[in-house]
């Protein structure tokens, strides 16, 4: 009963440890938040689609804002990167992915 306890309770420590780190897979790579724009291009092509919402920094906009979206295909979803300043800051998904994939990288 102690080692039953004992692994319910490493369990729990785990989960609670687990943060909300996302990463974006690209075919074998993998992105992730921090990284430069640069990098994501390198390893994942080019968006299907950009979104600029901030081109410049000025009073209105504190920092260059760019949404790029990644469509994964048919059985998977569209992935939006969210670049502030040409650095990851966000990943969320956009809805269900339409046709082929192009999250396969280079």
């Amino acid at each position: 009963m102690k080692t039953l306890q004992m692994i319910f309770l490493v369990v729990i420590l785990l989960c609670a440890c687990a943060g909300q780190s996302m990463a974006f897979r690209c075919g074998s790579n993998l992105v992730t938040t921090g990284d430069r724009k640069v990098k994501v291009q390198g390893a994942c092509g080019l968006p299907t689609t950009k979104e600029i919402i901030c081109p410049k920094k000025s009073s209105s906009c504190p920092a260059t804002l760019e949404i790029w979206y990644y469509n994964c295909g048919d059985n998977d979803y569209i992935y939006a990167l969210t670049f502030e300043d040409g650095i990851l800051t966000k990943e969320t998904t956009e809805g269900s992915g339409v046709g082929n994939s192009y999250c396969l990288g280079k």
